[in-house]
């Protein structure tokens, strides 16, 4: 897990600023909750959702196939 701070918002963006290096993210501000605000601390969770991609690679092999025909 990754843990943020908002630092600022840009627009429809929030500049986060990932881990102790303090990395910046600039991320889609429709996504945060709308309560959120500049100081902030938020965490990010991302897993690799191998469901998700099998079926992705299903379809596109489905698609290149019927084009074949």
């Amino acid at each position: 897990m990754i843990y943020a701070v908002i630092d600022r918002f840009e627009e429809d963006k929030a500049v986060l600023l990932a881990g102790d290096e303090e990395i910046k993210i600039n991320f889609p501000r429709r996504l945060l909750d709308k309560n959120l605000k500049e100081g902030d601390y938020v965490t990010i969770d991302i897993k690799y959702d191998d469901e998700a991609t099998q079926k992705a690679k299903e379809e596109v092999a489905s698609l290149l196939n019927s084009l074949k025909k």
